[in-house]
Formats: C-alpha cells, sequence, structure tokens
C-alpha cells in the first residue's frame, strides 16, 4: 500500500491592509516604510490568522504551516517561533511546521534551544525546516552574503551537535566557538525533529539536504524545475546512503475551492494577483544582494524574475507553478496528478493570499478539507484524520 497522503496548510499571514499609495514603492519588502504598520490591525490579523491555522486542526488537516520573513507586508511572521507557541496551545493534533528560521542568522544554539522547546510543549509535534533565506532578508539583517552558504553549513552541524549528542561538548568552527554546547531542554523526538531544507533550488542547498538526509521543498520554481529538483535530490541522497522518502518532498501549492469553476476564479485570482503584483513585489537590487548567488543561478532567478515579483498573468502562472483554482473535483484531479508526478505524498498547501477575507479562507480550508482531502485519499487508500467534533 502506499504511504499515506498528508495535508499542510500553509500561511504567509500578509500585513493585508496596504496603504493606497503602496504603488508608488518599487517595492514592499526591505524599504517598504514601517509607518504604515497599524499596531491595532495587526492586532486583529495576529489573532485572526492564528485562529484559521487552529481551524486547520480541527477540520482534520495534519499540519500547518508558518514561515519567517522581514521587512515586508509579505508576512507578520518576523520571529515564526513566537506564532509557532501560540498554535501549539491552541491545537491537538496537527504537525507544527517552522519553514522556518534562516539558522546564520541567529546564534545556532539559541535557535536549536528554541526548537527544543517547541518540540517539547507539543509533545514531539514539531518540524523544522532550514530556508538559506531570499536575497531580500540580508539587506534586513546584519549578514553577510558572501558568507552566508558557508555560515549556514555550519550553523546546521551545531544545531545537530546540540540535538543529538550528550552534552556539554565543544564546536570551534570558523564562524562560531562552543566552549560549552549544553542545551536545555532537548527535543522530545530522537534524534531530532524531522528537517528539510527549503529553497529555489541551488547546487550548493540541494548538496546539503543530500548530506544530511533531509528532506526538501523547492519554492517557486516551474513545475518542470521541481521535478528535475526532485529526481536530483534523490540521486545525490543515494550518494551519501541516504533513501528519500515520499513524504520528505513536500510539494508547494496555492489552491482555492469552490461551487463551480466561475465561483472559484471569481471569488480568488483577484487575490492571487494582488499576491505577485504588490506583496510579492521587489526589485533586482533587494532579489540578489552581492555574493547571494553564483553567476549561473544569477542567470537562472533573472529570467524568472517577472513571474515572481511584480508581474501577474494568471494563465502563465498557474502553467508554471501548482496552482489549483476550481471545484473539488478539479482540485483533487491536479494535486492527484502532481502527487504522481513528483513522486511525493506531502502536499503544502497555501489557503490565504494578499487580502483575502476571513469568510474565504474559511472557505476554502473547509472545501478543501471536506470535499477534497477525502477524494484523495479514497484514491490512494489513505486513513482520513477526523475532525474535531
Amino acid at each position: 500500500m502506499a504511504a499515506p497522503l498528508r495535508f499542510n496548510a500553509m500561511h504567509f499571514m500578509p500585513y493585508s491592509y496596504l496603504p493606497e499609495n503602496h504603488k508608488e514603492f518599487k517595492s514592499t519588502w526591505v524599504s517598504f516604510p514601517n509607518k504604515y504598520f497599524d499596531p491595532d490591525k495587526g492586532h486583529e490579523l495576529y489573532n485572526r490568522y492564528i485562529g484559521e491555522l487552529v481551524l486547520a486542526d480541527e477540520l482534520g488537516y495534519d499540519a500547518v504551516v508558518v514561515n519567517e520573513h522581514h521587512n515586508t507586508v509579505y508576512s507578520l511572521m518576523a520571529t515564526p517561533n513566537i506564532i509557532a507557541s501560540a498554535i501549539v496551545a491552541q491545537t491537538k493534533n496537527v504537525r507544527i511546521c517552522v519553514w522556518g528560521t534562516p539558522p546564520n542568522f541567529m546564534m545556532p544554539n539559541r535557535l536549536a534551544e528554541e526548537y527544543a522547546t517547541l518540540d517539547v510543549m507539543s509533545k514531539g509535534r514539531l518540524e523544522v525546516a532550514f530556508p538559506l533565506g531570499t536575497g531580500m532578508e540580508y539587506w534586513s539583517n546584519p549578514v553577510n552574503p558572501a558568507t552566508a552558504r558557508e555560515k549556514f553549513r555550519e550553523s546546521l552541524k551545531i544545531i545537530l551537535q546540540a540535538w543529538t549528542e550528550d552534552g556539554p561538548t565543544t564546536h570551534y568552527g570558523n564562524h562560531y566557538t562552543y566552549r560549552f554546547l549544553n542545551p536545555w531542554p532537548r527535543p522530545y523526538q530522537r534524534p531530532h525533529p524531522p528537517c528539510y531544507i527549503v529553497g529555489t533550488g541551488s547546487p550548493e542547498t540541494i548538496e546539503i539536504a543530500a548530506e544530511l538526509g533531509f528532506g526538501y521543498s523547492s519554492v517557486f520554481v516551474t513545475q518542470a524545475r521541481a521535478k528535475e529538483l526532485n529526481e536530483q535530490l534523490r540521486e545525490r541522497a543515494a550518494h551519501f546512503g541516504h533513501t528519500m522518502r515520499p513524504e520528505q518532498l513536500p510539494l508547494l501549492t496555492f489552491v482555492y475551492v469552490a461551487e463551480t469553476q466561475e465561483q472559484a476564479e471569481k471569488e480568488y485570482i483577484p487575490h492571487l494577483q494582488r499576491f505577485f503584483e504588490d506583496y510579492a513585489r521587489t526589485v533586482p537590487q533587494y532579489l540578489a544582494p552581492p555574493g547571494y548567488l553564483s553567476v549561473d543561478q544569477l542567470k537562472v532567478r533573472a529570467a524568472t524574475a517577472d513571474k515572481m515579483h511584480g508581474g501577474f498573468d494568471f494563465k502563465a502562472i498557474s502553467s508554471s507553478f501548482f496552482i489549483s483554482v476550481g471545484t473539488p473535483d478539479k482540485v483533487a484531479n491536479d494535486i492527484g496528478e502532481w502527487t504522481v508526478r513528483m513522486k511525493t505524498n506531502h502536499i503544502n498547501s497555501v489557503m490565504h493570499v494578499a487580502d483575502m477575507p476571513h469568510w474565504k479562507t474559511v472557505k476554502n480550508l473547509t472545501l478543501f478539507a471536506e470535499e477534497v482531502m477525502p477524494r484523495l485519499r479514497e484514491r490512494a487508500g489513505s486513513p482520513q484524520r477526523m475532525a474535531a467534533e
């Protein structure tokens, strides 16, 4: 029997109250003035968004996903571990996925301790992903992009050592020195929570995931490129003695479900357009700070930048990325085909974008849980996690 299907509900938690003059700014990242943040509206949004992820637990999703970005309306989760702790306290069954904090942005022992704390608080429901961070994050944090990958690798070594070896231990590296690496607490899951790398397909991060036996989630790359990356990871992981399991390859999807195709497109596409044109809007300078990318990777990113950061063509975007908008049958058919093609059973669906109102998010979460998930699980012979009574 095939491995059970797994369904995540992911949320970017954007600041949805853009000022009327936001088009005057070339980027809504890095330098977009924070005078436009209203704390009262922020309070409302945090409570609303956390409630939507708590609803995902009640509806029977397998996991909820939060992530980290800085200096942007795109996401209000500059500190996703705080968000995760609020979700831990209000949920019972879902796995809590923090995908995630760039480990080279903070002291790695501190990050190991925070994740271990979340894992113990949730009684082993934590999963973590380690991104290098977008180019924009390096303008927002005092981290040298030229040495980011080297520091990233060393940070992962320290975190895994902190989780798996009895302390105190020592570490003497190029970027960090620990005479007493001895974190309290240690993770609930042994040897540690499930780990992934999140990225856009640079060979360096694929190699790290393969070497460590981590899962890998490619984000905002074309469908064809995502398939190539999964195959590349399987090949390189085998070289290091690891076998990639289907659940280690989360598939990032954008979905919206409604009663008819026409209704789904009418309700969703305007928000998706705002997501790409406004919330993801930035400039090449911020996308690729000096030293962040190799020359080859810089050419690759430049070729697709208009599809992701400020441009919008629904037909082109929906055929390039894993986007499904329509009836339960259509969305189930799309996802079913993608899981077969990508050789994964792990569906990570963004359930809210841009300024989508609460009622649409609830509708999307509910119809997906009640109409799409059962269809897919029935086809795959997977058990259905029951929604809360």
